[in-house]
């Protein structure tokens, strides 16, 4: 959802769109109908471009044989290609689910960037490997990149673990934009939420980019608070930065 939504948003900055997706684009006459497993469909599609925004994969847990397909072979195919097109930056689309087993802090704080990588899935696993893959190829062949762990991105926000990790539409497109234009110097990692009251994450990495969030979830609190009250603190939706992605057993 979230990437039809940016598809619809950033042309607004000024940006010309070249979509990439394994089915056809409705009303976007360049863009490229292929799985990232083609290499010459990816040459096409990185060839003569500024950046590339990479928010291709299996978006939550799967098969480690499919992840590793999609998600982890995908993304460096994808960098790979960048990489002989002389892009650039890629803004990768990262996730909170890379420290998904971080547990939140005691004191309310909000957590890091530089949190240690907790993966709390396969799929969270392979977002590591794209946010250190980012930091090999910026290091080895100076491909600027910024990872952006997404937190829980909808229209609106439907749980009371969403009053903190929600980032809104409009507030996504402005995160993109600041990746793509903001001052980078190699890999950065920067969250991906609203300016929500009940944050879990801290922004800086991302207002240093430029980012400059409008919305939050705050505005919807009261009535989510109506519908399912709030959750204790030692709900696995709470104690641990992942949610319900940490829930062990068979």
């Amino acid at each position: 959802m979230w990437v039809s939504g940016l598809r619809e948003l950033l042309p607004a900055y000024g940006y010309r769109l070249r979509c990439f997706d394994r089915l056809p684009v409705p009303g976007e006459p360049d863009a490229i109908t292929a799985d990232l497993g083609d290499a010459e469909a990816l040459a096409a599609a990185t060839r003569g471009v500024d950046a590339v925004v990479h928010l291709a994969g299996i978006p939550g847990e799967a098969p480690f044989a499919d992840i590793l397909a999609a998600n982890i072979d995908g993304t460096h195919r994808l960098y790979e290609a960048a990489r002989a097109a002389g892009v650039r930056r890629i803004v990768h689309a990262s996730s909170n689910h890379a420290v998904g087993f971080t547990e939140r802090p005691a004191d309310g704080a909000t957590v890091p960037v530089d949190t240690p990588q907790r993966p709390d899935t396969y799929y969270g696993l392979s977002k590591c490997f794209g946010e250190n893959l980012a930091s090999l190829y910026a290091d080895r062949h100076g491909t600027e990149t910024v990872s952006l762990r997404i937190g829980s991105f909808a229209d609106e926000p439907h749980s009371i673990r969403m009053l903190a990790t929600w980032l809104s539409p409009g507030d996504c497109a402005r995160l993109v934009h600041a990746a793509l234009t903001g001052p980078v110097a190699g890999h950065v990692v920067a969250y991906g939420i609203s300016a929500n009251t009940r944050a879990w994450w801290d922004l800086a990495s991302a207002r240093a980019l430029g980012y400059r969030p409008q919305d939050d979830a705050e505005a919807f609190a009261a009535d989510l608070i109506a519908k399912h009250g709030e959750l204790p603190p030692d709900e696995p939706e709470f104690h641990y930065l992942g949610g319900h992605f940490t829930q062990t057993g068979p």
